[in-house]
């Protein structure tokens, strides 16, 4: 039995730190034991070497690349809500526009980011629209749903008491709602990121402004395949960071109250 319910929390982190050190080690040990040259697969030493030699121009193009996620992400949590809300407020209205939005979900960004980028002028602006595009709908998609799933008892109840619309809004379908909605944070969350550095591809952008996708590029050309996995290192670290973000964010507005926070009893 584990005690004081600490245990789950630690494994969460002691069992991926596992996995992931046997995955290194095996990596190192492959990598030396078959000499395999750096400008194939670089070993776990070259590309940390890599990351500590670049750091000062990956970590420059890392802020970049996560201003515009962050950007993104913030964006689609303001249109994503309150197109949600819209939807909840009228069924027509929601089978009028909801297509539209899984269409928008469906078109690959590829295929519009170069539109996006010739209408719109300022650069980054532009792939911070991109983003946005990839990120918004599981926000639309996951807040809708939780507005609509509200306890037809509670539902009733507030009908009985007379409660207006907006109360019923603002005391029960946001709150009814909120699990679902951070369910939509955490994956929109990862397609931000994604989205800026598809986006930062397509734009193939260089100079101060570049982000982590041109200088991928940039190694990619250069045959400079240690930097290039140094960047792919930092943009899945920090996809990670921002999945643990949005987790924390849910665990401080649900962990008092709703049952997908509170801790487990067995």
């Amino acid at each position: 039995m584990i005690d004081g319910g600490r245990g789950p929390g630690a494994l969460r982190v002691v069992a991926p730190a596992a996995v992931a050190l046997v995955v290194l080690a095996a990596w190192q040990a492959l990598t030396a034991g078959l000499d395999v040259p750096s400008y194939l697969v670089p070993s776990p030493a070259v590309v940390a070497r890599t990351l500590v030699d670049d750091r000062a121009l990956l970590f420059r193009s890392l802020g970049v690349t996560l201003g515009i996620a962050l950007a993104a992400l913030a964006i689609a949590v303001i249109v994503g809500t309150l197109t949600a809300l819209l939807f909840v407020q009228s069924r027509w209205i929601e089978m009028s526009l909801f297509p539209y939005a899984v269409l928008l979900q469906v078109t690959p960004i590829v295929a519009i980011a170069p539109l996006i980028i010739i209408w719109v002028k300022d650069t980054w602006v532009a792939l911070v629209l991109c983003a946005v595009v990839v990120a918004v709908f599981p926000i639309i998609s996951n807040t809708t749903l939780g507005l609509r799933s509200v306890d037809p008892g509670l539902l009733d109840l507030f009908r009985m008491a007379r409660a207006t619309r907006w109360q019923t809004l603002a005391r029960l379908r946001v709150p009814s709602a909120l699990p679902y909605f951070f369910g939509g944070l955490r994956i929109a969350s990862g397609l931000a990121l994604i989205g800026a550095v598809v986006a930062e591809f397509v734009a193939g952008t260089g100079g101060n402004g570049a982000g982590l996708a041109y200088q991928i590029l940039l190694a990619g050309f250069q045959l400079n395949i240690p930097r290039l996995f140094a960047a792919l290192v930092l943009i899945a670290a920090a996809g990670v960071v921002l999945f643990a973000l949005t987790v924390w964010l849910s665990k401080a507005a649900l962990a008092r109250w709703h049952e997908s926070e509170l801790p487990a009893r067995d």
